[in-house]
C-alpha cells in the first residue's frame, strides 16, 4: 500500500466525492474490441499503479491505495442503441448517456475509473470515448498529463507533442522595486482577507445560474460544449467572454438579475512547470507532489450589468483582466494552498472545500492541449474536452484547447439552467466582443 495524495484524501469523503470526465472524439469508428482491450491493458494500466489500486481507510481515518487485480470487464462500458439512426438522434443519446454516467457513483470496491465507448457517430466524431476518473487518483494536471502520455502525434509518432507556450506562475522570482513589493503585500492582504470572508461567510445570491440547493451535487446535470476558433488560450479575454455570456443569460431569463452577487471560483495549478511533464518527470521527488498536491484558487466577482443591452462588451474583458492581473500580483493563490494544507492536517479539509465551492456561483478551470493532432494506434483524435462532476454547484465551466480550437464545456443543473439558451448566450458574447474589438482596432 502507498499513502493516498492529499487531493485523494479530501476528494473521496462523505462531504466531497469528485470525478473528472475526459471526452475523446475520434475521426474513425472504434470497432476492434480486441485491440481496444489490449490498448487499455498495455497502455493505460501501466501509467501508474494507482489505476490498479483501491482506496482503503486506516484506523485513524487516513486513506491509502492498495494494489489489486483489475478485471477489465468491470471497467469497460459499451452502451447499445438502435442502429441506423440519424446523427442528430445519436447526439441526443450521447448527451443523455453522458448525463447519466456523470451522476453515477464509482464502485469503491474496485479501482476508481471507468472507460465508456460510444460507438455511434455524432456531429463531433465517428465514435467517442469517455474516461471517468475519480479525483482521488490525482489532480487535473497529473491525470490529463497521464492521458496525453497514452497518445502520440498523428503525423509522426516519434516526435513529442508540443503545447502553446505559457508563462511561468513563479511571479515572485522576478526582481521588484520597493513600490512593487508594497503593491504585492497590499494585494495579498486584501485578496486573502476577501477570500477568507467569501469562503466562510458571504454566500452568492440565488440566481438563474445558482439554485442554492444543499443537494445540488446530486441533481441531474447537462454537459454541452461551445467551440471557438482561437490559436491559443488567452485567459483574460476568455474569462471576459464567459462573464459577459453569463450576464446575457441571467438578464435574458430573469430581468434585473444582472446585478445579483455572483462569484466565479477560478481553480489554478500552482506548479512551476509551463508544459506537461512526462510520467518519469512527474514521479521525481523534486517535482513536489506529482499526483495531486499543487493547486489553489481565487475568487473573481462577475461584473454587474445594469443594462446589458447598452453596455460595452469590452468592459467585461477589461474588468476581467484588471481583476485577474491584481490577483496575479499577490500571493493569494499560494496562501489558499497553504490554508488547504493546514486544514488537511486538522482533518477539516473536505467540509472546508465543499463550503468554498458551494458559496460561489460557478467554477472555472482550464486545460492546454497539444497543437498537433493526436492518435492512439489507428485512431486519430478529432476533438477533446473535460468536465468535473459531482460538485456542489449549479454551473461549471471548463476550457480546453486542441489544434488551435478552444472548447468551452458547460456543466449545468438540468432543472435550473436552459442549456441551449446558455450556449447561445456564450456564442453571442464571443461575437459581440469580437466585433467590438475589431471596431476599436479599425478606428
Amino acid at each position: 500500500m502507498e499513502p493516498c495524495t492529499p487531493t485523494g484524501q479530501y476528494y473521496s469523503s462523505s462531504s466531497l466525492s469528485v470525478c473528472i470526465l475526459a471526452v475523446l472524439e475520434w475521426d474513425v469508428p472504434v470497432d476492434d474490441d480486441s485491440q481496444i482491450m489490449s490498448l487499455i491493458q498495455d497502455v493505460f494500466l501501466p501509467i501508474n499503479p494507482r489505476f490498479a489500486s483501491i482506496l482503503v481507510t486506516g484506523k485513524s481515518g487516513e486513506k491509502n491505495l492498495k494494489k489489486v487485480a483489475v478485471k477489465l470487464e468491470d471497467h469497460i462500458k459499451v452502451p447499445v442503441f438502435e442502429e441506423g439512426l440519424s446523427v442528430e438522434c445519436y447526439d441526443e443519446y450521447f448527451q443523455e448517456y453522458l448525463s447519466e454516467i456523470a451522476m453515477e457513483r464509482l464502485n469503491k470496491s474496485r479501482p476508481l475509473w471507468e472507460i465508456h465507448i460510444f460507438k455511434y457517430p455524432t456531429s463531433n466524431g465517428a465514435a467517442t470515448t469517455v474516461f471517468k476518473l475519480h479525483h482521488a487518483l490525482g489532480d487535473g494536471y497529473s491525470l490529463m498529463g497521464a492521458l496525453f502520455s497514452c497518445l502520440q502525434r498523428a503525423d509522426n509518432p516519434s516526435l513529442s507533442l508540443t503545447f502553446p507556450s505559457i508563462r511561468s506562475n513563479n511571479y515572485m522570482n522576478k526582481k521588484k522595486s520597493v513600490l512593487e513589493l508594497l503593491s504585492v503585500f497590499k494585494n495579498t492582504v486584501t485578496d486573502f482577507t476577501w477570500s477568507l470572508f467569501k469562503s466562510n461567510v458571504l454566500e452568492d445570491h440565488v440566481s438563474p445560474i445558482r439554485s442554492g440547493k444543499e443537494g445540488v451535487k446530486f441533481s441531474p446535470v447537462s454537459i454541452s460544449t461551445v467551440t471557438f476558433s482561437l490559436d491559443q488560450t488567452v485567459n483574460d479575454v476568455i474569462v471576459g467572454i464567459i462573464f459577459y455570456g453569463i450576464r446575457l443569460y441571467m438578464e435574458g431569463t430573469n430581468q434585473g438579475s444582472g446585478n445579483a452577487r455572483s462569484t466565479a471560483l477560478v481553480l489554478l495549478n500552482t506548479r512551476e512547470a509551463t508544459v506537461y511533464q512526462s510520467l518519469e518527470e512527474m514521479e521525481k521527488p523534486e517535482t513536489k507532489g506529482p499526483w495531486g498536491e499543487n493547486f489553489g484558487y481565487i475568487h473573481v466577482s462577475i461584473p454587474e450589468a445594469t443594462n446589458i443591452d447598452t453596455s460595452d462588451p469590452l468592459e467585461f474583458v477589461f474588468e476581467a483582466k484588471r481583476m485577474i492581473t491584481k490577483k496575479k500580483n499577490s500571493l493569494v493563490v499560494y496562501l489558499t494552498g497553504t490554508l488547504i494544507e493546514l486544514m488537511r492536517k486538522l482533518r477539516e479539509i473536505s467540509k472546508h472545500i465543499r463550503g468554498v465551492i458551494w458559496k460561489t456561483s460557478l467554477a472555472i478551470s482550464n486545460l492546454i492541449g497539444p497543437v498537433e493532432k493526436m492518435s492512439l494506434a489507428k485512431y486519430s483524435l478529432k476533438g477533446l474536452y473535460f468536465m468535473v462532476v459531482n460538485i456542489p454547484q449549479s454551473l461549471m465551466v471548463m476550457i480546453a484547447s486542441y489544434m488551435g480550437k478552444l472548447r468551452i464545456t458547460i456543466g449545468s443543473e438540468k432543472e435550473l439552467i436552459n442549456q441551449k439558451l446558455f450556449n447561445t448566450c456564450m456564442e453571442n458574447a464571443f461575437e459581440r466582443i469580437y466585433k467590438a474589438s475589431t471596431k476599436t482596432i479599425s478606428t
